[in-house]
């Protein structure tokens, strides 16, 4: 039990699932995330001193650092991505105040569901909050990305970061990453739910291949712009472009390429098949995007594909596909609603029968990203 009364402010920020658009914010494309009532939390108040001392709810550790030498603690098995967060704010100008900080986190670890994001947009808005200043939204979710990067060493695309601490409440984002321009649009899913399943496959983005399929999009991007010279990003390929010049890329390369410039054209569909209220037209485009990630870019496993295929031959699922990073953590279904409890219950039995694995269902609401307020 977590006696609030001992600090001075709680800033919280959200855990994230990206409904369609996975592997593109990196280079350049539209994503459709949304901001989950999964948080992070950090109850904060100044100390006074010239160090900020953190704790944690669910483990028995707690970490003090010199604000003078926020840039030491890279080696910390607890406390990194604080400690990226906070130098990476303090680098950019804004001021740091001695404080301690109990974190509380509701966004299952490795699940895929952006719990490291979330930890560093809350650090930061909380350390802006309680040094006394006005914090950007968009600043914090750009210095969490350069925490996450140069800190943690995952070269991870704005999605995560910006999804969490920008969301809203019961809207999907249409998020353009190269421009950072959001539209937001009501989650209206017409007698769907989506039910979010993680696999428990132990992962880590660091150590996974994340960094490596960010390279080999980069490879593409560099040799396509020889043909295209006025593309800016692998983004603003168009499948016919893409057509026309595929032959140009090796074949590991050609089929990273081809999963992103695909992926883009079903991010565009996903919104015309939202706004029309096509939910069967959005599950066909969810399937194809895992059977993407699956073969082209190759970021699922034996796990995620157990799990998206025996949701996708469920009666009551009209789409399924791994969510976020990959090479583990979870998937995205749109269910009937009225069988949702039958289709977790089906999916879960079989799942483990067929991989040994305990998957679990999260419940979580659709929510808004940072959220602040004064305890005393």
């Amino acid at each position: 039990m977590i006696d609030e009364k001992k600090y001075a402010y709680k800033v919280s920020a959200a855990g994230r699932v990206n409904i369609i658009g996975e592997h593109v914010d990196y280079c350049g494309g539209k994503v459709m995330p949304a901001a989950l009532s999964l948080k992070n939390t950090v109850y904060i108040r100044p100390n006074g001193t010239n160090r900020i001392n953190i704790s944690w709810t669910t483990l028995p550790d707690s970490v003090s650092l010199d604000i003078d030498k926020l840039d030491s603690y890279k080696e910390l098995t607890h406390g990194k991505y604080q400690a990226g967060s906070a130098y990476l704010w303090q680098k950019a100008g804004h001021k740091i105040v001695g404080c301690d900080m109990l974190q509380d986190c509701t966004v299952p670890f490795g699940s895929g569901l952006s719990s490291s994001a979330a930890i560093e947009v809350s650090t930061i808005a909380a350390l802006a909050t309680v040094a006394g200043e006005p914090f950007d939204k968009v600043e914090v979710a750009l210095t969490a990305q350069a925490a996450e990067r140069e800190y943690a060493g995952v070269n991870c695309g704005i999605m995560d970061q910006y999804a969490s601490a920008c969301g809203k409440k019961g809207m999907a984002m249409l998020l353009d990453c190269k421009t950072l321009e959001c539209e937001y649009l009501p989650l209206e899913l017409g007698g769907y739910s989506l039910v979010i399943t993680d696999c428990k496959k132990p992962h880590n983005l660091v150590e996974s291949k994340y960094n490596e399929r960010r390279q080999e999009a980069e490879q593409a991007f560099a040799i396509l712009k020889g043909a295209l010279p006025n593309i800016a990003c692998l983004a603003d390929v168009t499948r016919e472009q893409f057509a026309k010049h595929a032959h140009l890329l090796p074949g590991v390369i050609k089929r990273r390429a081809a999963h992103v410039v695909n992926e883009c054209a079903r991010v565009k569909a996903a919104e015309e098949a939202m706004r029309a209220g096509d939910m069967i037209k959005l599950g066909s485009l969810l399937n194809e995007s895992h059977d993407s990630l699956k073969n082209l870019y190759e970021t699922t496993g034996f796990e995620p594909d157990v799990l998206a295929e025996t949701a996708q031959a469920h009666f009551a699922c009209i789409g399924s596909r791994l969510t976020g990073g990959g090479f583990g953590g979870c998937t995205i279904s749109l269910v009937k609603t009225e069988c949702v409890e039958e289709f977790e219950s089906y999916l879960l039995e079989t799942y483990h029968k067929k991989t040994g694995y305990t998957a679990v269902c999260y419940s979580a609401e659709i929510s808004d990203g940072i959220m602040a307020e004064k305890i005393q």
